[in-house]
């Protein structure tokens, strides 16, 4: 049985939250894409656990795997268990060999060439080197976690990477042996550090085959749930390329990313998130933006009226729509049902999980962005270009808002005790994306989780 959990927009609708609520029935859980720009946060037992790398599950004692499709920091990587063992756990992580590393010199690559495309074409990246390391993998020149247990091996790969990536830096006229870059670009310095890694990492007997590792748990009758990371949206092929992250968070990705394969993905659940309204970081169009942020609103674009703006403050503010990993401030807007429709059609939704229900609590009115127009005509769903879907004007409909309550007491009593208004608002996204409403989060903790149904029944 496996359960993939997939982000319907563009990250941040609290994927880590549901692993963690539907988690408890699973034994093992994968990422099967990303890196450390994927922040999550998990409430246990009142304590808040922030990861940006391991995932979620192992906060409940889950064994983690981070498989082929993920790009991963060993420096993170150990940051985390380190500071997972700190706080009384013995988190159980395993990684796959064929998973590319991400090295400083990516890192240092991502910032400059973000930096050099300008306004027009910069992705608003974390700067933690996802691209890049997406880009060598691709090329054929990365290095993977298996080349770190073969000392001989990653000499080998970081003799030909390395020249290639000074190279480039100096293209930008940028000195590669400058004192801040403390050797990100010099063979031997990261020869000893990631062999150092290397060593760690075969010590704690972390590295795995992903697809037999995974097909032997499952044949011994464990659950699989696969963790995507980031959003529909911000899928390379799917998502509002060039506003994008640089793997598939999509449902497909799940089979390609751990080496299970997609009949056994299809044939489970697959769980889409959705934040009540919608939030990104970082630019590119978003129809139904209410105010400005300054440096990640295009020009031109969002509801910058009073009304608006206060709005935008109160959902943020309520809301914590600050990234995990960066501190950004979000961008917010009304629930984009196109997008939505998108992810359903590309992910093929088996259920829904609707988050931050509660966030809008108070407010008179509740709009979604039903439709766009553009050009006079309908569109119910998001167009393939970018630039299209900036030319999009959203349409809405108005739903009766839902008063605050105690949601830790709805979330005992369960569905029916939700604010009819809020029944309302739910059972329109179910027959927009068809697909039922599997949990609805009305807080930051599991407690504070209506469970309709669980997608391991």
């Amino acid at each position: 049985m496996t359960v993939t959990i997939v982000g319907t927009q563009l990250g941040d609708e609290g994927k880590g939250g549901i692993v963690d609520v539907f988690g408890e029935a699973a034994d093992v859980v994968v990422r099967y894409q990303g890196g450390d720009n994927a922040g999550h946060t998990v409430v246990h037992e009142g304590e808040e656990y922030k990861l940006s790398l391991v995932p979620s599950g192992v906060v409940r004692g889950k064994t983690g795997v981070l498989g082929n499709g993920c790009v991963v920091n060993p420096a993170t990587l150990f940051e985390e268990i380190d500071a997972l063992r700190e706080r009384g756990m013995g988190p159980d992580v395993r990684v796959a060999e064929r998973a590319h590393a991400i090295l400083p010199y990516h890192r240092v690559l991502d910032g400059v060439e973000e930096e050099a495309k300008g306004d027009d074409l910069a992705a608003g990246t974390t700067g933690r080197g996802i691209g890049p390391t997406y880009e060598d993998k691709a090329g054929r020149r990365g290095v993977r976690i298996g080349d770190l247990l073969d000392p001989q091996v990653l000499r080998t790969r970081l003799e030909y990477a390395v020249p290639r990536k000074r190279r480039l830096l100096e293209s930008f006229d940028v000195d590669p042996d400058a004192d801040r870059f403390e050797g990100a670009f010099d063979v031997e310095t990261l020869y000893e550090e990631y062999r150092a890694y290397g060593e760690r990492i075969a010590e704690e007997g972390m590295a795995v085959d992903c697809g037999e590792f995974l097909a032997r748990r499952r044949a011994g009758g464990d659950r699989l749930m696969f963790e995507g990371a980031q959003g529909t949206s911000l899928d390379i092929d799917h998502g509002s390329y060039p506003y994008v992250t640089s793997s598939n968070p999509t449902a497909g990705a799940a089979a390609v990313g751990s080496g299970v394969g997609p009949t056994v993905i299809g044939g489970g659940e697959v769980v889409g998130i959705v934040k009540a309204y919608v939030s990104r970081v970082g630019t590119g169009p978003l129809p139904t933006e209410l105010g400005f942020v300054e440096g990640q609103t295009p020009e031109g674009g969002g509801d910058t009226s009073p009304e608006a703006e206060d709005l935008a403050t109160y959902i943020r503010d309520e809301g914590g729509e600050y990234g995990t990993v960066t501190g950004r401030p979000r961008r917010v807007g009304w629930l984009d049902v196109p997008m939505l429709r998108h992810a359903a059609g590309v992910n093929g939704f088996t259920g829904l999980a609707v988050n931050h229900l509660d966030t809008l609590a108070g407010l008179e009115t509740v709009k979604v962005g039903h439709a766009y127009e553009r050009d006079g005509e309908e569109l119910l769903t998001m167009p393939p270009t970018t630039e299209q879907w900036g030319e999009c004007e959203a349409t809405f409909r108005e739903f009766d808002g839902w008063p605050d309550v105690d949601w830790e007491a709805v979330a005992e009593e369960g569905y029916d005790a939700l604010p009819t208004n809020a029944r309302a608002y739910l059972e329109y996204l179910e027959a927009e994306l068809g697909a039922s409403v599997y949990a609805v989060g009305v807080g930051p903790s599991r407690e504070e989780t209506v469970v309709v149904e669980s997608p391991w029944e």
